[in-house]
């Protein structure tokens, strides 16, 4: 069965004292909820003070972006060997890294080559617009999505990384998916991808997590999915009691599969 995960996207938020402050809060509600892996992703700036908070408690740290070199004159940005004994995930490709840093898929093919050869966990992340959705380009769109960025990338390497399907005009805006909207893309087309890519064992085995207005009431339905394995959280991940309940709730949930 594959470990579901609940990762907490912070984004451009939380001061260092705040993000230690809510670290904290955190290990102290679900630092022993060790059936759900659970992972937190701060700004940069806070990664090395949040790794050493979290240190012992099983809950890992990621970062929200990377370049693909090691090294070189990219005034601003952050390399997979600077994550390394930091942060053991990162995410790669987020829709806002799209729409306002003109991120490509050859670009975040790159940054998944880096991560993986680095030993980092990829947090992929595919989705749509609103006028995608409405134009019925979902399913060839996100399936295009999934395919470039795991350009050349084999079956085994694939496997230590996660999707995240994250419909766009769902970020942010309160509307989520339906439960069974969220199944239907995050199986039949992502896992279906996958399946093309790689088989429908091994896909079977790589984790597809949905994000998108996520929060502590919407939860339960969507772990409920029998190809959602997980939450990438945005707002929700802002409030350690939010998130706990969220972690909670997936760990109930899949007991009781």
């Amino acid at each position: 069965m594959r470990k579901p995960m609940m990762a907490g996207n912070w984004k451009m938020n939380k001061t260092i004292a705040e993000a230690t402050a809510l670290a904290q809060a955190i290990v102290a509600a679900v630092g022993n909820e060790e059936s759900v892996e659970r992972v937190i992703c701060p700004p940069f700036v806070a990664l090395p003070a949040v790794a050493a908070v979290v240190a012992g408690s099983g809950i890992g740290v990621g970062a929200q972006n990377m370049h693909w070199e090691h090294s070189g004159a990219y005034t601003g940005e952050v390399s997979a060997p600077m994550l390394q004994g930091i942060a053991g995930y990162v995410i790669l490709g987020h829709s806002e890294r799209r729409q306002f840093f003109a991120e490509t898929d050859t670009t975040v093919n790159r940054k998944v080559h880096a991560a993986l050869a680095a030993g980092l966990t990829p947090i992929v992340c595919v989705g749509e617009s609103l006028e995608q959705n409405a134009a019925g380009e979902t399913h060839a769109f996100v399936s295009s999505q999934v395919k470039a960025a795991l350009a050349d990338i084999d079956a085994a390497q694939a496997q230590r990384l996660v999707i995240a399907y994250e419909p766009i005009w769902a970020i942010g805006t309160g509307r989520a998916a339906t439960a069974e909207q969220a199944q239907a893309i995050c199986g039949a087309t992502v896992r279906g991808a996958l399946a093309e890519l790689y088989g429908a064992q091994v896909a079977s085995r790589i984790r597809v997590l949905y994000g998108g207005s996520t929060n502590a009431k919407n939860i339960a339905e969507i772990m409920a999915q029998p190809d959602i394995d997980g939450a990438l959280i945005g707002g929700a991940s802002l409030q350690a009691d939010s998130y706990a309940a969220m972690v909670r709730t997936t760990a109930a949930t899949y007991a009781a599969h």
